[in-house]
């Protein structure tokens, strides 16, 4: 979503294991109804300098195909509510687009940007709704299978995931309110505290 026209990821992730079911929301908060899940399969490629400039600097910057946002994301450090997002268009290589390299001109400088880590993950995405229709959370299943590249190490898990969409409300109270009242209810159906703040930190064993 956009928070002063700036979009901006602002998302609770849950450790789950995998007897867990996801709940129906219907009725939590002002949601009134819910989509049929849609299920996609993402696979995407994470990039670092060889020093791990980028990870230093709590940025993370990936190459994603599949799902309705396939592209070159940058993800910025955590501001406030949430994490800043920039994304460039795929491309038809696996080279960072210009315009990428120069946002990170001043953390990267010329420095080649590798591969670090590869996740693949198979999404069943919910989009719950209010009265009038509007979204306002997309609520995720994900089954991630993750390949650390530098060491070669493979995990894999659970995890659900809350994402505010743009009808999530105007103020940060509104804002936080539907996602506490989400949570609530996600963890009596299993949910627990998320064992790393992201996937890529997981995929890495931090």
């Amino acid at each position: 979503m956009s928070v002063d026209g700036v979009p901006i990821e602002i998302e609770r992730k849950y450790d789950v294991d995998s007897r867990a079911v996801l709940p129906s929301l219907i009725g939590v908060g002002v949601v009134a109804a819910a989509d049929a899940p849609e299920v996609f399969d993402l696979d995407a490629t994470y990039f670092d300098t060889a020093g791990l400039a980028l990870a230093a600097a709590k940025i993370a910057v990936r190459r994603r195909t599949g799902g309705h946002d396939a592209g070159w994301h940058i993800k910025w450090p955590r501001t406030g509510e949430g994490r800043p997002e920039q994304q460039f268009p795929l491309g038809d290589r696996a080279e960072p687009p210009s315009g990428l390299r120069a946002a990170l001109a001043a953390t990267i400088d010329a420095a080649p940007l590798v591969p670090i880590a590869r996740i693949r993950n198979r999404r069943a995405a919910t989009v719950l709704r209010d009265a009038s229709g509007s979204p306002l959370v997309e609520l995720a299943d994900d089954h991630v299978a993750a390949v650390d590249l530098l060491t070669g190490a493979e995990r894999s898990w659970q995890e659900w995931e809350a994402e505010l969409l743009p009808a999530a409300g105007r103020t940060r109270e509104e804002r936080d309110a539907l996602l506490d009242a989400i949570e609530a209810v996600l963890h009596a159906a299993g949910a627990r505290p998320p064992s790393s703040g992201s996937k890529l930190e997981r995929a890495l064993g931090r």
